[in-house]
């Protein structure tokens, strides 16, 4: 009769670890940072829609350059005037949010230049934002989760800083997000993402026609469904949160997105939620959503 009882439990427990699973881990990523008037990183925090937060961009890096970090009208690092966002930081992650740094953007002021180039900005990236250590650090004292490759231009060596960056994990834990162009396989993130250590790739369904929504979702979800084949933990869909947030389209609206997109994409073992751009378009859409991602 023991032997049956324990047998149940088992069966029970695993059953319970799996309905936990399955109701855990999809989300809601949002760019934040590009504007000074969609409000501060804490209150973004604090509305319970998001899981993942970029803050948007080291817009300059590499290939000798001194490193740049573009925050809009939010603050100037340059006059050392964004180490208050520490504070913010340290409330998003109390809420179980991660919290990332996004490099790149459409600035395009950046490059690696050689293997070599790729690891002296992945010890500066760990030395200024992650887990090490340095006397100029531009958001504080707060320890960011990881870092997002949004490469839009640039020379290669993408592969080579992700490895550099994960080679820090023994330290302390960096997660690393990549957000390709829907046209497969991404013109610039495709050796990096090939190497299988990305947490989470958010691929930008808009902008780009050929694979984005146009009025049914059948581009859409072929793309998807070869982007889910790419040797990453999670993969998510990247949309604007409004239809001013992507000139050349791929905005969905929210109820269209949950009963012609959603059901098919969740379907995949590795669909990790859906990503926004950007924060100041997400005018109730993330709201709208957040109980069908």
């Amino acid at each position: 009769m023991a032997t049956h009882k324990q047998a149940f439990f088992l069966l029970f427990s695993l059953l319970f670890i799996t309905l936990c699973k399955s109701s855990q881990g999809a989300g809601i990523a949002i760019y934040w940072g590009q504007s000074g008037d969609e409000g501060s990183l804490a209150n973004t925090c604090a509305t319970g829609n998001y899981q993942y937060v970029n803050i948007a961009f080291l817009s300059s890096f590499g290939s000798g350059k001194t490193p740049v970090l573009n925050l809009a009208g939010h603050c100037n690092p340059s006059a050392n005037g964004c180490t208050g966002l520490s504070t913010d930081i340290k409330a998003c992650q109390a809420r179980g949010i991660k919290v990332l740094l996004s490099i790149g953007g459409s600035a395009r002021n950046y490059s690696l230049s050689s293997a070599n180039d790729a690891k002296q900005v992945a010890k500066y990236l760990w030395n200024n934002y992650l887990g090490g250590r340095s006397n100029s650090r531009p958001l504080g004292d707060a320890v960011l989760d990881g870092i997002d490759f949004d490469i839009e231009a640039g020379s290669g060596h993408w592969d080579e800083l992700a490895r550099s960056l994960k080679g820090f994990s023994k330290q302390k834990k960096v997660y690393l997000a990549a957000a390709p162009q829907c046209p497969f396989p991404d013109a610039h993130l495709d050796a990096a993402i090939k190497t299988g250590l990305f947490d989470y790739v958010w691929v930008q369904f808009y902008n780009n026609p050929p694979c984005q929504y146009a009025g049914n979702a059948n581009n859409l979800l072929r793309a998807w469904k070869t982007w889910t084949t790419v040797q990453a933990k999670q993969v998510f869909l990247g949309l604007p949160a409004a239809a001013a947030a992507a000139p050349s389209g791929g905005f969905i609206r929210a109820n269209v997105l949950k009963s012609q997109v959603l059901p098919s994409i969740k379907r995949s073992p590795k669909y990790g939620g859906v990503m926004l751009w950007n924060k100041k378009f997400d005018n109730g859409y993330s709201s709208a959503i957040k109980g069908s991602v």
